[in-house]
């Protein structure tokens, strides 16, 4: 079973653009919040991640797990798909 995946996204961001790709490549199903112009929205994004403000910001089963570089960083480590099947 798959992990619930969240994720902050501009609709222009290549990063979000780059990191949804890696998602969809995997066939994991996310929700993603696109919040541009929202201030509402990204305040709790920056709440749920710390305090960062950049996008994206993703979410593993309600675990911050950081933004696209980190998502990257995770897969080349071969951590992410532990994460994502963790369920």
């Amino acid at each position: 079973m798959s992990a619930n995946v969240e994720i902050y996204t501009w609709e222009f961001c290549p990063y979000c653009i780059r990191a949804k790709k890696l998602l969809q490549k995997k066939g994991i199903a996310f929700t993603e919040y696109s919040i541009d112009g929202d201030e509402a929205a990204r305040d709790k994004m920056a709440d749920r991640s710390g305090g960062r403000r950049s996008v994206p910001q993703i979410f593993v089963d309600g675990q911050h797990i950081g933004g696209c570089d980190d998502m990257y960083g995770l897969e080349r480590a071969g951590k992410l798909d532990p994460l994502l099947h963790a369920s």
